[in-house]
Formats: C-alpha cells, sequence, structure tokens
C-alpha cells in the first residue's frame, strides 16, 4: 500500500500530545522519524502508544472529516461560503462526491492506517520489553478502534499493510488486497476489543487515556453495526462483495443481543463515567473532561507544543481543532447605527473567542428542519437551548471601543451585552416585517414592534444566517476581559465518546429484537437522557441562571412504543452537529428516508422564503470513496485498481 513505509508512519505518528487535567499527563519528545528498531524498546513502546492518542487530532476536530459526518444528512447543508468539499457532500446537485472530491473523506484514510501500523508495532514488541497487559490492551483498542472507523466508511479494508495480516510493516509496499466486511470484524475489531475490555483498567492510567468501559462502549457499537450490516433491510450493496453471513456462525440477532448485554453491563458498572446533571453542565466551556467524556482528541490553550497547532491563529489543516467555524455564520456583518434615524452603521457584534461567538467561516448550514421537527419542543428540552447560539449580544467595548451605546432596530438603544439579533425559538403572534434585502442591520434581521434587536424566524433561516453551534464552539480562559485569540482554533477537546452512548446503543439493540433487563427497556433507557434533558441550570436565550425541572412532562411525552427513528431522533437531539450522524444514518439504512429533502432560503441576505430542496442519494453512497492519492501509489494493473475502488467512483 501507498505510504505503508515506516519513516512516515511512525514519523507521523509520533507526535506530541499532552492530556491535561491532573497532575499526570503524556508528554513526549517529538521527533521525525523512528526506525524498526525503536519499538523494541520500552521508550519506544511508550512512544507509540503517545502516539495512538495523538492521531485523534487529525481527524476529529478536522472540519473536513468533519463535513463529511454532518452535511448531506438530516442535520446539515452548506451554506453561503462554501467550497466544492461542502458542496458535494450535500448530494444536491451541486456537484459529485469522487475519488478526488471526496469532501474530506479521505482525512480518517490517511490517519488510521499509520496509526494501526504503530498499535500492531506495539503489540509485536510489548512482550519482549516487558510491556503490562493493561498498555497493550490500550493498543489492541487503537487498532480496532481505527478499524471500525475504516469499515464503516469506506466497507471492507486492508488487514494486511505489507507484513502479514495485522502484522507491523517495515517496508514500504505498493499493493494492497481489501479484507471483507466480516473479516475485519471478527479477525480485528471484535478479538482486539475482547482482549481491550479484559485487560483495560475500570480507572484510565492518566486523565483520558482509555478504560474497561470505553472498550465496551465501541464493543457494543461494533456489535450494533454488524448486526444492522448482516441484516440489511434495504439491500444496500457491500464492497469487497461478500455474503451477508457471519464466518462464526452467529446471526444479526445474536450480535443485536451482544451489544445489549455489552451496554447495560457498563450502565451497571460506570466506574469513573456518568451522566452529568444537566445537557448544559455537560457542554459549558470551562467543564471539559467531565465524567461524561470517555474519548476525547486533546487540546489544551496553555502550551503551543502540546496542543499540536497555534494558540493563536488557526491554518484550516494538521492538527488543529477548526471543525466547529464550518456551522458558524459571519455575525460579524450585524451592523448597529450611531443615530436614532439609522445612519453611520458600526459593527457592534465583534469577532470574539467565546463559545457564543467564535471564528465565521460558514461552511456548513443548519437546515430548517431541525428546528421544526428535531428540536420541536424549544420549552422544556434544555437541549436545544445549549445546542445553539441564537442570540447575538453586543460587545463592541472589548474591541476597544467605549460607546456607551448604539441604536438598533425601531432606533431604539442598545448597550453592550443586550441582543442585537436574535432568532425567535418560535414564530411571533407579530408578523415580522423584513426591510428589503440586508436591510439596517445588514443580514436580512427583521423587526418587531417595541424591540431593539433584529429578528429572524427560524422558519426563515437561509444559507448565509442561521443560527451557530454552541455547545462545541471555541473557549478560551485567557481573553483578559478582550476578544482574545477569535483567530486561533479550538483549544477545546473533540468529544468523540460520551457514556451517555451507552443508553443509545442498548436502547437500539433492544427495539432491534434483544431480550431487555428489568428497568431497561428501550423507552425506559431513552427517557434516562430525556429525563436529563428536562433539567435546566442556565438559560441561554435570556442570559440568565435558570433552575427548572421538565423530567416529569419529557418522559410522559415520549411514546408508549419506540422505533428506530424515534432513537434517531432522539440521538440527533442529543449530538446534533457532533459529526457523526452520517454513520447513525448509514447504519440503519436510513439515510434516504431521513435526509432526502430539507428546507432553507438561499445564500442571499434577506431572502427568508424556504425552498425544499431534494438530494440524490443512491445506493453506492453508503459506502465513501477510497482517496485517489492511494489508488495512485499502488503498483498495480488499471483493473486490480479500478476493482480496489467502491462502486460508483470509479
Amino acid at each position: 500500500m501507498k505510504r505503508i513505509n515506516i519513516k512516515t508512519i511512525i514519523g507521523t505518528a509520533l507526535l506530541t500530545v499532552f492530556l491535561v487535567g491532573c497532575s499526570d499527563i503524556l508528554e513526549e519528545q517529538p521527533r521525525s522519524i523512528f526506525e524498526p528498531g525503536f519499538f523494541k524498546s520500552e521508550q519506544g513502546v511508550n512512544g507509540g502508544l503517545t502516539a495512538l492518542y495523538a492521531h485523534l487530532r487529525f481527524i476529529y476536530g478536522n472540519a473536513y472529516y468533519y463535513n463529511s459526518g454532518v452535511t448531506g444528512t438530516d442535520e446539515a447543508t452548506y451554506a453561503q461560503s462554501a467550497d466544492g468539499n461542502f458542496k458535494v457532500m450535500d448530494i444536491s446537485g451541486q456537484g459529485n462526491i469522487t475519488s478526488t472530491a471526496t469532501g474530506g473523506t479521505g482525512v480518517l484514510w490517511d490517519n488510521a492506517f499509520p496509526a494501526i501500523n504503530t498499535a500492531s508495532g506495539i503489540i509485536e514488541n510489548a512482550t519482549a520489553v516487558g510491556l503490562k497487559a493493561s498498555l497493550i490492551a490500550e493498543a489492541r483498542f487503537f487498532r480496532a478502534f481505527d478499524y471500525f472507523q475504516l469499515v464503516q466508511t469506506y466497507g471492507g479494508v486492508p488487514l494486511d499493510l505489507g507484513a502479514g495480516e495485522l502484522k507491523f510493516n517495515t517496508s514500504p509496499v505498493r499493493v494492497s488486497v481489501r479484507n471483507t466486511v466480516p473479516e475485519v470484524y471478527t479477525k480485528a475489531i471484535f478479538p482486539d476489543l475482547l482482549t481491550a475490555v479484559n485487560d483495560l483498567p475500570e480507572v484510565g492510567r492518566l486523565t483520558g487515556t482509555v478504560t474497561k468501559n470505553v472498550a465496551r462502549l465501541f464493543l457494543a457499537k461494533a456489535y450494533l453495526t454488524y448486526a444492522w450490516w448482516l441484516q440489511n433491510p434495504k439491500n444496500i450493496p457491500t464492497y469487497p462483495a461478500a455474503d451477508r453471513t457471519d464466518p462464526d456462525g452467529k446471526n444479526a440477532q445474536w450480535y443485536f443481543q451482544q451489544a445489549y448485554d455489552v451496554a447495560t453491563t457498563a450502565i451497571d458498572n460506570p466506574g469513573p463515567y456518568g451522566l452529568m446533571p444537566t445537557f448544559y453542565e455537560l457542554h459549558v466551556g470551562g467543564n471539559e473532561r467531565n465524567k461524561e467524556m470517555m474519548l476525547y482528541a486533546d487540546r489544551t490553550e496553555t502550551s503551543e507544543k502540546y496542543n499540536g497547532a497555534s494558540l493563536t491563529f488557526g491554518s484550516g489543516g494538521g492538527a488543529d481543532n477548526f471543525a466547529a467555524w464550518m456551522m458558524t455564520w459571519n455575525y460579524t456583518e450585524i451592523r448597529s447605527h450611531r443615530t436614532p434615524a439609522l445612519t453611520g452603521a458600526v459593527s457592534s457584534v465583534l469577532r470574539e473567542a467565546s463559545q457564543d461567538l467564535g471564528r465565521p467561516w460558514t461552511r456548513m448550514a443548519p437546515v430548517i428542519n431541525v428546528f421544526e421537527t428535531t428540536f420541536a419542543n424549544k420549552t422544556e428540552d434544555s437541549r436545544y437551548d445549549a445546542s445553539f447560539t441564537t442570540v447575538y449580544r453586543g460587545n463592541w467595548p472589548k474591541g476597544g471601543d467605549k460607546t456607551e451605546f448604539y441604536y438598533g432596530a425601531n432606533g431604539l438603544k442598545v448597550y453592550p451585552g443586550d441582543p442585537i439579533l436574535t432568532f425567535l425559538p418560535e414564530e411571533p403572534a407579530t408578523p415580522i416585517t423584513y426591510p428589503p434585502g440586508a436591510g439596517p442591520s445588514n443580514v436580512g434581521g427583521g423587526i418587531l414592534p417595541g424591540r431593539a434587536d433584529y429578528v429572524i424566524a427560524l422558519s426563515g433561516i437561509s444559507r448565509v444566517t442561521y443560527p451557530g453551534t454552541w455547545k462545541m464552539s471555541t473557549y478560551r480562559t485567557n481573553n483578559a476581559g478582550g476578544l482574545g485569540q477569535p483567530n486561533a482554533a479550538s483549544t477545546r477537546p473533540f468529544n468523540i465518546a460520551k457514556f451517555s452512548e451507552f443508553y443509545f446503543v442498548a436502547a437500539e439493540a433492544a427495539v432491534k429484537g434483544a431480550t431487555t433487563k428489568s428497568g431497561k427497556s428501550a423507552r425506559e433507557l431513552i427517557n434516562v437522557i430525556r429525563a436529563r434533558a428536562g433539567k435546566w441550570k442556565f438559560d441561554r436565550f435570556n442570559n440568565v441562571a435558570k433552575t427548572a425541572d421538565y423530567s416529569a412532562e419529557m418522559v410522559a411525552a415520549t411514546p408508549a412504543v419506540i422505533d428506530i427513528n424515534y432513537i434517531l431522533a432522539e440521538s440527533s437531539r442529543e449530538y446534533y452537529g457532533e459529526g457523526f450522524r452520517w454513520l447513525d444514518l448509514v447504519r440503519t439504512q436510513k439515510w434516504n428516508e431521513l435526509a432526502a429533502t430539507y428546507k432553507i432560503a438561499s445564500s442571499t441576505k434577506g431572502d427568508h422564503n424556504a425552498q425544499t430542496i431534494s438530494r440524490t442519494i443512491q445506493p453506492y453512497h453508503y459506502l465513501r470513496p477510497i482517496p485517489q492519492g492511494q489508488i495512485d501509489g499502488m503498483e498495480m494493473t488499471p483493473e486490480e485498481k479500478a476493482a480496489y475502488q467502491n462502486p460508483g467512483y470509479n
């Protein structure tokens, strides 16, 4: 395979990582080249383990990979400033996903295989250097983790990187054979995760390192995904071609039961993990690495070396965590005025390194359906309020402007901290008056009597003006009362796995027929999540503390019998915009059913007339293309190269 070279694999993968939050950290002296013998030393093996955590930063937080997991689903579409990477992923006539126009799908391929080879090097050499079983289990976890992400994305992938199946390769190899999906699961993913569950500790050896329950989560998810693959309800093709049978003779129902049993075992034995009291506390800046966050790609604002990226300016590549920029629209175009006659326009909402704002790229936009259907309950369910930025407040003093007040809608005064533009949670009784074009707000904001803020109804959001994603946005502690470093990539961890996912895995398996335990039916499991969603700690819309508990109402509103569509809707409420929606829709084969159409207004400022857009989602889209660079680098015949690529992408 291309890139199967000891210098590129280990030299690229062994990057710095810093797991902060306590006195125990993973530290490493950066190196550019490591020879094969390095893994035969304790220093080398430990360095390899550090690299496995570091490689997560090059996948999770990468905006193009993030795009491939969200754009084109029922959660998001491309926005006004989108380039081809984002437009092709929408599959709505703006270009086709190809092996060269991958929309970011190649990020996983390019980063997972070097990490897999590093993990295999650790596993092969660990015993010789006396590495403990628990540390070997960390390598096994990551090898399985990467193979699991790959098989979900591309179908069957190679287990032999040049030295034999699951062997550490030290020589450049330019040929490759893809294994089938069942082979990847039964030879690599399941054995490694079962070993990891057995050998990993209950509590991580350092902050953020993997544990028994982290391995359980991905084992349960792998069982669940493979069960769906075996069942194949919509007859979606697989590649390489393989019968939908399990080499070990198990059927889909057996795997659904395993998924349920593993997930509920973890719920009953949480170890250091658990649900945060409220959804707000789970995501508010400053509360990173809380007990619900089980696996994350770590970053830090305290050290550029250990952050792996600049602390002052993000370039949008490498280890930058710049995913949150994509669904951040250009709110800096909002204008207030110096006079009540609305003359003398001024920028009143400045770019700031804060969770409400951040760096705007306007590449992706939420679809209107999200607000009408997914987050229909905005009063009791706290997740809408704690997922989106819907109020943009004046912050001009932080940029050095000491003007006491400016004028907003209706010529009324607005002060620092006041709403300048608001996305209304419900349609107002009095119709909004939208001035022609961009209007005095400069972004198409409308006017309601008596209000100083410009307003936009959620039914009228567009590809250029829409609520931002608050929960994963920028947060810094070193702004010193100013705007901080809004052009830097986020220094927050990018969350990959949460304890709450156990409830969704178990509930989905139960809906698919798993025998349930007392108190853990599908509805009871989902209601644990919904009850938490009904508890409020803070009202972000009104910017005030709020102590309210609508748990009873949330639980009562859950249907008596829930189905897969309900679980998927609940999952979107819980994990909206976090980067994994495509995997959920592909696993359940609901992508076309739930995302074939969506509503949004155009890229023209002031356009609030939503259009219904259609997508053309074909069965072959359920797999992503192998990057063309991989295929071009292989020394194989044209026919062999064509056969290597997933159908539909040649």
